[in-house]
């Protein structure tokens, strides 16, 4: 089978348990059947309405940026109670429609993280976003405020100090007792650093001020309503703004869904873990199982693993390395390289967020299988499977050395942290983790504690700084348009409950539900695709109980022009790039789901 190199979308937190494939209720019938026929909503509470639009309407100063695009920055209050207080700078980027005589307005992207550059995906939608959209739409990112080209969040006042805090977290997830003992301490070392040095602006990074940021905006670029498409973590941002602004929507559409409720932490569960409130790790189990269930259907021929017990494979591999770390060299190099147990299990969740990734997961499962019992294979087979984990050992090394924290400061955990942490609720004390990570990979054999980790720095005995002004619900608004709840059923991130119960908190909503590998459905069929357009260009709802299936099935011969890569570049290198012409197949958007580093076999 194809064995696709792309990026894992590496960064949202999300998913509830996955219930099957059972198409699930979309809550009430929207209100509207398109944009010429108004709908009675809820308002914005004059509260909110105070706030917003007491700041005057910034003049975006546009220049030429990137060969394709125009960007601006603009000053925005760093605290909405007070407009005429300390200011944020913060980045716009947009791409003008192609069709401007019948251009219908913006449509702001974001890409999910949090801490995702929303200037990126921008500059990046003539390569995933269909022709329709591209000739109607200026196409606009913000970066958030302490992300990417916005003004930066830092809590360290030296990239030494930083590298010294950051030293336990070198690891996919602790596994043993001395890698959970450095963690811990370095998510305090964070945590604290964050809530003194990271002042003002990680108290002022929470979703609602992006929220709060991309209405002023929408106004600034001339929309009477936003239209809004956000993936993985940016449909909280969606949500947010559909339950602040209810009477300002004009279309919204969330893909790859998280439950803001439960991402925020209502009542009691405010001293779970994220983690056991959204299971995350559930989704990614389930779909590992019917990977592995797929593979023996599938016979060995189409499956290495298939001459056994797929899922007796799996597990093997995982027992011996929990027992000891696999050391392969590089034939090439003479470089040698550790795999370890929370490597294996970072692989293998790097492949769920491809529709193409099964086949990295079989792949790597087998060749780990040779080289933890060499005797079980011939010296041929051993030798292709060093020389294949080796590759891929190397391309991900030089990955992480680029991701390093050296010169010059690099903040992109800061800027994780600095939303989660502060929109969220979570236990009181990182020393907990360890025992409450225990119970999640009880739950979720092999993710729990992958995801469980990724929030330790937000212990609320250490991560004290807050947002005052944070929202936290209700989110059940009735919005003036409906919003678009799209779940892929087999999405390993935001998974498919977070959509179905999204959709049934918001009264003006329509679910679409898909039937997909990989993370979010925007791409992965022209169903699902045309879908998401129809409504952001007409207003035009799929027929409730809509379900999509995705191209790429594991183990099945993929549909004619089936996306299954991701764009995954820098803004300088999409400058150098021509984007494909009108009617050229179109890659996956490149949605950013928040992780800890997934380790030596990362899928790339």
């Amino acid at each position: 089978m194809p064995r696709t190199t792309r990026s894992l979308a590496a960064a949202g937190i999300a998913g509830i348990v996955l219930a099957g494939t059972a198409i699930a209720p979309a809550g009430a019938a929207p209100t509207t059947a398109g944009f010429g026929r108004p709908a009675t909503s809820d308002r914005t509470d004059p509260v909110e309405a105070r706030r917003v639009d007491s700041v005057p309407t910034p003049k975006l100063d546009w220049y030429a940026c990137y060969g394709t695009a125009e960007c601006a920055t603009v000053q925005l209050p760093l605290d909405y109670d007070k407009p005429k207080g300390a200011t944020t700078e913060v980045a716009v980027l947009r791409v003008k429609a192609r069709d401007q005589k019948n251009r219908i307005g913006s449509l702001f992207v974001n890409p999910g993280g949090p801490g995702g550059s929303g200037t990126d995906l921008a500059l990046a939608a003539p390569y995933f976003l269909g022709d329709d959209l591209l000739d109607r739409f200026d196409i606009v990112g913000v970066d958030p405020r302490g992300v990417a080209a916005s003004e930066n969040v830092r809590c360290f006042p030296s990239v030494k100090e930083q590298t010294k805090a950051y030293a336990g977290l070198n690891v996919a997830f602790p596994w043993t007792k001395a890698e959970e003992q450095a963690y811990v301490a370095s998510s305090k070392a964070i945590g604290k650093a964050c809530s003194s040095t990271g002042k003002p602006l990680t108290g002022a990074m929470s979703t609602a001020e992006v929220a709060r940021d991309m209405e002023v905006l929408r106004r600034a670029v001339g929309d009477k309503k936003l239209s809004y498409l956000g993936f993985s973590y940016g449909t909280a941002l969606g949500q947010y703004y559909a339950n602040m602004f209810p009477d300002r929507v004009r279309a919204v559409v969330v893909d790859g869904v998280l439950n803001p409720n439960a991402w925020v932490g209502q009542g009691k569960a405010r001293n779970q873990l994220q983690e056991t409130r959204l299971a995350s790790a559930d989704g990614a189990y389930a779909a590992l199982r019917e990977i592995l269930k797929r593979c023996a259907s599938a016979g060995p021929q189409a499956c290495p693993l298939a001459a056994g017990d797929p899922v007796a494979a799996v597990e093997t591999v995982a027992k011996r390395l929990r027992k000891k770390p696999l050391v392969i060299e590089d034939p090439d190099t003479g470089e040698t390289y550790p795999v370890s147990y929370a490597d294996y299990v970072g692989a293998m969740l790097s492949g769920l967020y491809s529709p193409y990734g099964y086949s990295d997961i079989v792949g790597i499962t087998a060749d780990l299988l040779v080289l933890t019992d060499p005797a079980t294979a011939t010296a041929a087979r051993r030798a292709e499977a060093r020389t294949a984990l080796a590759h891929r050992a190397a391309t991900a090394a030089t990955q992480q050395a680029r991701r390093r924290y050296d010169f010059p400061y690099n903040n992109s955990l800061e800027t994780f942290l600095g939303v989660d942490c502060t929109d969220a609720y979570h236990p009181k004390d990182a020393g907990s983790w360890p025992a409450l990570a225990a119970k999640e990979d009880a739950r979720a054999p092999y993710f729990g504690r992958l995801w469980a980790w990724a929030t330790s720095p937000c212990a609320r005995n250490t991560w004290t700084v807050r947002d005052e002004d944070a929202y936290t619900g209700s989110f059940d608004k009735r919005t003036s348009a409906p919003v678009l709840v799209v779940g892929n059923y087999w999405d390993p991130a935001t998974n498919y409950q977070g959509a179905v119960t999204s959709a049934a908190l918001l009264p003006n909503s329509r679910l679409l539900s898909s039937d997909n590998w990989g993370h979010t459905a925007y791409g992965t069929s022209a169903c699902a695709t045309g879908a998401i357009e129809a409504y952001l260009l007409k207003g035009t709802l799929p027929a409730k109980g809509k379900v999509c299936v995705g191209d790429v099935q594991p183990f099945a011969e993929p549909a004619a022009g089936a996306a299954g890569d991701r764009v995954a570049a820098t803004k300088d290198d999409l400058a150098r790039r021509a984007a494909p012409a009108r009617g050229e197949p179109k890659r996956l958007p490149p949605v950013v789901a928040p992780l800890p580093a997934v380790g030596t076999l990362t899928v790339r």
